[in-house]
């Protein structure tokens, strides 16, 4: 058995949008994966590879870096905060304007995790 970890930015990246998109049950019904670029390169300050819309409207985004990826939530805050501290994920908010909530992925095991962050952060 293989127990070799995927923490590469890209691909987790990919693993989410795949997710995001295949799930035809509320709200990811309504969730799209818009403005991907296919050619951003993971960096350390994090390079965005795609927004998600909900229902047409920015709700977040999803930026790459070289061992993980987080995801920049402008929807449902709070209950993203809730959710991830719950599932054991990495949580920080950020006082910008408007006000968002980063939630950090390191491996693939996260990745459904952070699905079901973005149920609870996109639900309604």
């Amino acid at each position: 058995m293989v127990a070799e970890k995927t923490t590469d930015g890209r691909r987790l990246a990919q693993l989410l949008a795949s997710e995001l998109t295949g799930r035809q049950v509320p709200p990811f019904d309504r969730v799209t994966v818009e403005n991907a670029d296919t050619d951003a390169e993971p960096t350390p300050d994090g390079t965005r590879a795609y927004d998600i819309e909900l229902d047409g409207e920015r709700a977040g985004a999803v930026y790459m870096q070289p061992d993980r990826l987080y995801v920049d939530l402008r929807r449902g805050r709070a209950d993203a905060r809730t959710a991830a501290a719950d599932a054991g994920l990495r949580v920080r908010p950020v006082a910008s304007k408007p006000p968002r909530t980063l939630v950090f992925v390191a491996d693939a095991a996260e990745v459904k995790r952070v699905v079901d962050v973005l149920a609870a952060a996109l639900g309604e």
